[in-house]
């Protein structure tokens, strides 16, 4: 069957293992390393489109399973895709709906076939496998496709870890052939748990059925710190240099960092948006707690050095102000930020890469938080 990507991936600068890449699409380019916003039911929360373009995102997360079930497939179809549907004119990225069964935990039964559980909505019995899933990011028009796969849960025996990858395995080899002449990318997904064996035997085999990219998962699910990085340490070195590399659901701004130290090109994670909702702005020196008392009279920005709208028009005690009230314009406005200030993040990591200079914007980004730099293996 032949099928040409619609997506181009292009290695602009390297140091060290840090990449600065591109992403091209029909509707648009990401510069890389990339964070990506989350929204999950086809909405970033508290943010009109308009805003998240303002922020400087080039591309965002949807989530299949949630769109599935509510509003449908046959709704979104109607607008013409999830774009149109939510006024969205870049790129997509859908996750296949793994992770959110994964997190159903007694609520489902995992078979070869894929995954029967009792919906959250209305509590009916629903199916998905790597046919259907499939099926369903098609219907949604996404620009990336992830693979169905089944995300390892942590702790797991190195038995447990093993059956789970080599399950995904499959149902990686039926994404494929279920995503047929669909010009998407289309992304593999590396599991094993936190075992270097079954991590590489996941990574070889996904090579050899060759997707559009890959991506870790599996990660950030409980786990130590010090377990994803060791991951990191040695993963993203061995994939593809030539395809991007996505780490899903993770995370913190020093988790990304430590992801691009280790050549990650791609990330998502809720942390900004809901953080942002429960008063925990993210600024350069760590996090402000917005509800905290003592900002009830400082009338100084939020970030001095941040340029998002937020900062550039209210004080921290409006924001304070609020956040004290229940206001929605509290979650709005903080979410601009949080999600500006990742943006930056990443843009300051890109420039950078770029220039050559990547340990001395590391050692900066760790000095203003006090904080000492995590070795590099």
């Amino acid at each position: 069957m032949s099928r040409t990507c619609r997506m181009s991936f292009e290695l602009l600068a390297t140091d060290g293992k840090a990449r600065r890449g591109r992403l091209t699409f029909p509707r648009g380019t990401v510069e890389t390393p990339a964070f990506m916003p989350v929204g999950t039911y086809g909405t970033v929360k508290g943010m009109l489109p308009r805003d998240i373009e303002a922020i400087g995102a080039e591309i965002i997360l949807g989530n299949t399973f949630h769109l599935w079930l509510r509003p449908g497939t046959e709704v979104i179809k109607k607008h013409n895709g999830l774009h149109d549907f939510m006024q969205w004119k870049g790129p997509i990225l859908t996750d296949s709906g793994g992770f959110q069964v994964f997190s159903l935990g007694a609520m489902r039964k995992i078979k070869e076939e894929g995954v029967t559980f009792a919906s959250p909505v209305d509590g009916s019995k629903v199916f998905m496998g790597p046919e259907e899933s499939m099926q369903v990011q098609r219907d949604l028009g996404s620009d990336i496709v992830m693979i169905f796969d089944e995300c390892t849960p942590y702790p797991a025996e190195h038995d447990v870890a093993r059956t789970s990858m080599e399950l995904s395995l499959r149902w990686a080899q039926r994404s494929k052939n279920a995503h047929g002449d669909n010009t998407a990318a289309l992304f593999g997904i590396v599991q094993g748990g936190m075992y270097e064996d079954l991590r590489m035997r996941s990574l070889e085999a996904l090579v050899n059925i060759d997707f559009d990219g890959l991506a870790i998962g599996g990660l950030s699910v409980g786990e130590p710190k010090h377990e994803m990085i060791k991951v990191l340490d040695y993963l993203p070195a061995q994939m593809p240099a030539d395809k991007p590399r996505y780490l899903m659901g993770v995370g913190k701004p020093e988790d990304l960092v430590e992801g691009v130290r280790r050549g990650v090109d791609m990330f998502d994670c809720v942390m900004p948006t809901r953080n942002a909702r429960n008063g925990h702005l993210f600024v350069d020196t760590g996090v402000i707690k917005i509800r905290n008392a003592f900002h009830r009279h400082d009338d100084s920005p939020l970030d001095p050095t941040c340029d998002c709208y937020t900062c550039t028009n209210f004080s921290r005690a409006y924001l304070h102000h609020l956040d004290k009230c229940g206001e929605m314009l509290s979650s709005m406005l903080n979410t601009i930020h949080n999600l500006r200030h990742y943006q930056r993040l990443m843009a300051g990591l890109r420039e950078a890469i770029q220039q050559g200079k990547l340990a001395a914007f590391v050692d900066a980004f760790y000095a203003k938080r006090g904080l000492p730099v995590p070795p590099l293996d």
